[in-house]
């Protein structure tokens, strides 16, 4: 199997809409407030937890070469023997020089090798080309697993919301920022 990178094409978006973005975690972050700030834990869950993302609604500004900041925009794809096992959404706001991972998923039978990490290098590539400062990003704090591989990739912990998920399937969970230099 030979694993390919290259920036997405309009006929990918299927393809990048079909990838399972489910996982399983037996552990997940929790948030709690105390009169001083917040404070965020990894704490065990019996049973696992398995979640499934219910589908994107299409706004036109994905980052997928449309939209109207395509120019500061890129959608990178990893494909395995041709098949589409995962991609990286990002865009650059020149007036902070953030790039902001705006998506990032890859297909269960390929995690563990690698392909995350080769699409925020590709994301990193892109940032240093636009300027930016850092690469940021926002993930649920049930996402453990994410957690721990943006933190293998050098991200740390740079703020949260308790409130971003609130009216969504996903209410009751947080939202992590996490925040990486770029190199």
């Amino acid at each position: 199997m030979t694993l390919q990178y290259r920036t997405a094409r309009p006929g990918d978006r299927p393809a990048m809409e079909a990838l399972d973005g489910s996982f399983r975690t037996d552990t997940v972050f929790e948030v709690t407030r105390s009169e001083g700030g917040f404070a965020v834990r990894e704490v065990p869950v019996d049973p696992p937890l398995h979640k499934v993302f219910p589908p994107d609604e299409d706004d036109g500004d994905h980052p997928d070469g449309g939209g109207a900041d395509a120019e500061d925009a890129r959608t990178f794809v990893a494909l395995d023997g041709g098949v589409l096992c995962g991609f990286a959404a990002v865009g650059y706001a020149s007036w902070n020089r953030r790039l902001t991972i705006e998506d990032i998923e890859v297909a269960p039978g390929h995690r563990g090798r690698g392909i995350g990490r080769a699409l925020m290098d590709l994301a990193a590539g892109f940032a240093r080309e636009r300027g930016a400062a850092h690469l940021w990003l926002e993930v649920s704090s049930v996402n453990a697993p994410a957690v721990h591989a943006y933190r293998r990739m050098g991200f740390t912990l740079c703020g949260l919301d308790t409130a971003l998920y609130d009216g969504t399937p996903a209410a009751g969970e947080r939202a992590l920022f996490m925040s990486r230099p770029c190199d």
